[in-house]
């Protein structure tokens, strides 16, 4: 069985987590990890490198089905001017080019990472390892403390940034 740095990661932290594959051959995207491991789109976490105008780059994750609201996105980075970062600044931050890019293990401390809300109420979410055909299922609470994340809406515009209760 493949030990990858994020596997390591979670067994340094004492993260519980369950390993799953599936064919490297299908097509990016967590849709088609959803459909190749049974899971609703929703639970396989997309994770998505920002960057604002003043440099600041983050770490976003969402279910795979969901987009960010700009304006959400904007006020939890601090920033009126953020964008997707291009490849070749996300593998020259997190060292993984788009596609399987772990949500931990890579981020120096104080690294901006962000999980969308309304994740947390799934039983189980899937992230990917670094390597294409390998994913990590764990509990929402569990990818918050392995990840350092803090917890925010990024989805709903009628609900505020900072959940409440």
């Amino acid at each position: 069985m493949v030990q990858l740095p994020a596997h390591a990661h979670l067994d340094r932290l004492g993260v519980p987590y369950r390993r799953a594959s599936f064919p490297p051959e299908i097509e990016k995207g967590a849709a088609s990890v959803a459909r190749a491991l049974g899971y609703r789109e929703r639970q396989m976490v997309k994770t998505l490198v920002f960057e604002t105008g003043q440099g600041v780059r983050a770490l976003v994750m969402l279910g795979g089905d969901q987009s960010a609201v700009s304006g959400l996105l904007k006020k939890a980075l601090g920033s009126r001017d953020v964008r997707m970062a291009a490849p070749d600044v996300v593998l020259a931050t997190t060292g993984y080019v788009i596609g399987s890019i772990p949500p931990f293990g890579w981020q120096p401390p104080g690294f901006p990472t962000l999980l969308e809300a309304s994740l947390l109420g799934e039983p189980e979410l899937g992230v990917g390892t670094g390597q294409w055909g390998e994913e990590i299922l764990l509990h929402p609470d569990e990818l918050v403390r392995a990840s350092g994340a803090r917890v925010v809406n990024l989805t709903d515009r009628d609900q505020p940034l900072e959940p409440t209760g």
